[in-house]
């Protein structure tokens, strides 16, 4: 698909502690290529896809267990359009950290980025130590999006991201989100803002 074969160019950043599982969640809906940001290693996923009307590019990038390198997490935070906050079920701590998590979101991030939050590792039940009610609630009090889902098996993934293409796309048709540019990798060509650049009518 070239650049002009979409309608839609959302950039999608994934946190959370190291460890719940972030990695394997986007591999399981993307194809991912390696980069190097001030050499330090950084996954950068991507994904094409179509809904009805309209075709969608998502770049989904994830630190690849470099969250202690905070300058990297804080220059994506700029041009996110949305923000997946990812926990492990079966991990109080990475529940218990989320809190900070969404200190730097209000920090660095646009006041007009999504935010979801995410469970994952539901494969490991019998192991969890967070419970629904408890997630539902502190997504409810945060205003966020709450979805349970498991890399391993698959279970919810193209949801999560699907739906959160279809909000996107609604928001962006609003003219609600932030109009960001996407700064382009090593090898393609022209950024682009896809708020002034694509016809919304």
């Amino acid at each position: 698909m070239s650049m002009e074969d979409y309608d839609f160019l959302f950039k999608i950043v994934l946190i959370g502690n190291a460890g719940v599982g972030k990695t394997c969640l986007v591999r399981r809906f993307t194809q991912v290529k390696t980069v190097l940001l001030s050499n330090k290693k950084v996954n950068f996923f991507f994904s094409f896809t179509t809904l009805p009307r309209y075709a969608k590019k998502l770049q989904i990038w994830d630190t690849a267990g470099q969250e202690r390198f905070r300058s990297i997490t804080q220059s994506y935070y700029r041009s996110a359009n949305a923000l997946i906050l990812t926990y492990d079920i079966t991990c109080e701590e990475s529940f218990r950290c989320l809190p900070e998590w969404l200190r730097e979101i209000e920090q660095y991030a646009s006041n007009k980025v999504i935010t979801v939050l995410v469970g994952n590792k539901i494969d490991l039940a019998d192991k969890r130590e967070v419970s629904q009610q408890r997630a539902a609630e502190f997504s409810e009090a945060q205003d966020m999006y709450y979805l349970e889902t498991s890399a391993k098996e698959s279970d919810n993934v193209e949801k999560l991201f699907l739906d959160l293409a279809c909000r996107l796309i609604s928001e962006a048709r609003q003219n609600t989100l932030v109009n960001n540019v996407s700064s382009p990798l090593p090898g393609e060509g022209k950024s682009i803002s896809y708020l002034t650049c694509c016809n919304f009518n």
